[in-house]
């Protein structure tokens, strides 16, 4: 593939819900292009862009992939971006580099909330887009319904570039509105087309589009407005080069119809990215010492890239994606990392096609390209010169709404679970790992039940560190309900020799603080070198709990009076002897288990306000606030026991169809309600016997 400048390079991704076809596109694309032979499909397992053995056995996108053609003089880097909920952080890294949005939807399903998400996202960076009503030729495929729910949802800015020929099977063809031509497909799924008039029985309808698109056109140009409104003719070209100023600028949302997996309209939409999608345009960056700079997209400038995607490979090693947004970068040269303020080593760079690998001497800015083996990069770095230390903005991934335990399944397990751990979360920073410091487990958050599942069979894959997965343990607690005064203990054992003597009075009494130890002893009962034993006894036997093993909290613990022996006393005797004094004080001092409570906030629709809300109240929940926000969401407020939102990603996916989140931050503890105190305790000692 030959170089390219940055005015002949296109930045493309491809966005959708999952199964809108955005795979199936890529591929065409590639074929229409000639940049491969044949047309894989995704059911095959043979695709470009679905390479990887997870994305082949579940016949979807888990992970953005990068498809470069040649089109009209043009390089056009695709990016094809996973659909699904999980992985929405793949969404979010690659909407970060692209110039233009394709956003695809099921012409038999209309907007879904994958769409939405995408949309979303691209307005969120102000990255234009193009919708391309997809599957014209499947059953129920209605192009008119789902261009309608575009609408409806989006606004009027969403405007028909064709109008298809046919839906269904007698999907044949479309009209180019500002031609006013009938392009008709190839019955074979080679891409070709023919052109011709618009057929008698669509003129009217399609004159009809035409006049909307013209004057959509036209707004955003003055002069055009003028002409338009005098009636003056408006010559196509014209309308083509306002329609591309207008499309950079976010005034228009053109719509045009393919049906990918036949081949059909693949061209069309590669001449429409060729024709309107930006260029690689300027962005801004801040210099080291803070100053807001412009890097400008020039093959001549200082080099400056954004890391957007890593990948861990067990044998190449670390694999790095980025885009040259200034400069020239050549292989075997050096770079700083300004993120990390560590200079890296540049070794052969790669354009990538998939998994192949394709070397290349340099990559210039606008484009996008490869590195295997940098140790000090991570995904939403800066690479750039020494010479002119700069910073791009980085990438903001969503927060994790679901978290998991992890333990090894066996002795090797363990010796390379943390290494294998911290090589999947830095290929994919959606996911978190971390040790729960009240359990000891060790806890991977992510986007779902799936992305974390996945997540944890690749790492068994490519690393062979095989884990258990399961929910975490609630960090109960227990604590007690009131006083007790002058409990005793003594502990006194004689076995030849010295023997062991221990013995103390203890008061409990609750605490506002976690743990508080005092004494009164008067007169050296017990002697100063054993009063830290006696307090170690006592902390011993709360981290042993009293009801269900669980810690105990918020007890005040006084030691008021005892006795020694001369000979046998000794600091495990008092510790002993304290231990058990504090066991026999909380059991009865009302002893009770305390749960954590979490602060949720929950944005949903309106529409699914309702059923949202019933559904926390099935969860103990007490709602603290409801706000009304913008574009007809609401947020809730509410504290909610922790044990029973563990799978609230999940259930809250279910209710509102994936377009509520959620965030979750730590509030309080609160005492368990009595129902439900033996089924804890019963499930604690379970899980002690099965460990024992």
């Amino acid at each position: 593939m030959k170089t390219y400048p940055v005015e002949r390079i296109r930045n493309v991704g491809l966005f959708s819900h999952g199964g809108a076809g955005k795979t199936s596109m890529t591929e065409a694309m590639l074929f229409t292009s000639k940049a491969i032979n044949r047309l894989g499909r995704v059911e095959d397992g043979n695709t470009v862009s679905d390479w990887d053995p997870d994305e082949i056995k579940r016949t979807i996108s888990i992970s953005t992939s990068i498809a470069p053609i040649e089109w009209r003089d043009t390089k056009i880097n695709i990016l094809d971006a996973p659909g699904y909920a999980d992985f929405v952080g793949e969404v979010k890294s690659a909407m970060r580099v692209v110039d233009c949005a394709v956003v695809l939807v099921d012409a038999s399903a209309g907007v879904e909330v994958g769409t939405e998400v995408a949309w979303s996202a691209a307005t969120e960076r102000s990255t234009p887009v193009i919708l391309v009503i997809n599957k014209m030729d499947r059953e129920n495929a209605n192009f008119a319904t789902a261009l309608e729910s575009a609408q409806s949802i989006f606004g009027s800015t969403v405007v028909p570039l064709h109008l298809p020929i046919g839906a269904e099977s007698s999907f044949s063809g479309v009209i180019d509105l500002l031609d006013m031509k009938a392009i008709t497909f190839s019955k074979t799924t080679d891409g070709s087309t023919t052109v011709g008039e618009v057929p008698a029985e669509l003129r009217d309808e399609a004159e009809a589009l035409r006049l909307q698109l013209v004057e959509k056109i036209a707004e955003s140009d003055e002069e055009l407005m003028m002409r338009y409104l005098e009636d003056d003719a408006i010559e196509v070209d014209e309308l083509r080069a306002a329609l591309r100023t207008a499309f950079a600028q976010g005034h228009i949302v053109p719509v045009l119809a393919t049906a990918a997996t036949t081949n059909r309209g693949t061209g069309l939409l590669l001449d429409t990215l060729v024709d309107i999608a930006p260029a690689p345009h300027d962005c801004s960056a801040k210099t080291i010492d803070g100053k807001d700079i412009t890097v400008y997209a020039d093959a001549d400038a200082s080099f400056a890239a954004l890391v957007f995607k890593t990948i861990a490979d067990p044998f190449v090693g670390k694999l790095t994606y980025f885009r040259v947004y200034s400069g020239t970068l050549k292989s075997d040269s050096h770079v700083w990392n300004s993120t990390s303020g560590k200079e890296e080593r540049i070794g052969q760079l790669f354009i990538l096609r998939g998994k192949e690998q394709i070397p290349v001497g340099e990559l210039r800015a606008g484009d996008i390209g490869a590195v295997a083996k940098l140790t000090e990069t991570r995904t939403g770095d800066t690479l750039c010169a020494t010479g002119r230390r700069v910073i791009l903005d980085g990438i903001t991934f969503p927060y994790p709404l679901f978290t998991a335990a992890v333990s090894p399944k066996t002795k090797s397990d363990l010796d390379k679970m943390g290494t294998a751990l911290a090589r999947i979360t830095d290929e994919d920073q959606t996911l978190r790992v971390g040790r729960d410091q009240a359990t000891g487990e060790t806890i991977i958050s992510g986007l779902g039940e799936s992305h974390v599942q996945i997540a944890l069979d690749r790492m068994a894959r490519k690393f062979g560190v095989n884990v258990d997965v399961g929910l975490p343990m609630v960090p109960y607690r227990e604590t007690i309900q009131r006083s007790v005064q002058r409990v005793e203990y003594k502990h006194k054992k004689q076995t030849g020799g010295h023997g062991q003597y221990g013995h103390v009075f203890i008061d409990v009494a609750p605490s506002d603080k976690e743990f508080e130890f005092s004494e009164s002893i008067f007169g050296g009962a017990v002697p100063r070198q054993y009063i830290p034993a006696v307090e170690k006894g006592v902390r011993e036997a709360m981290d042993e709990g009293l009801l269900a093993g669980f810690p105990v909290v918020n007890v005040h613990v006084t030691l008021t009076d005892g006795s020694y022996h001369n000979v046998d006393s000794s600091e495990m005797a008092f510790k002993i002897a304290a231990s058990q004094a504090f066991k026999k004080a909380a059991l009865a001092a009302q002893p009770v288990i305390l749960e954590p409570v979490l602060k949720i906030e929950v944005t949903i629709p309106d529409n699914y306000t309702g059923d949202v809300m019933s559904d926390l109240t099935t969860k103990r929940a007490h709602v603290s606030g409801m706000t009304p926000m913008e574009r007809g969401f609401t947020r809730i407020e509410a504290d909610v026991p922790a044990a029973e939102v563990q799978r609230y990603a999940t259930d809250l996916r279910s209710i509102t169809q994936g377009r509520g989140t959620f965030t979750t931050t730590f509030s309080h503890y609160q005492q368990v309600p009595a129902h439900l105190v033996d089924s804890i305790i019963a499930a604690a000692k379970t899980r002690q016997e099965n460990h024992s």
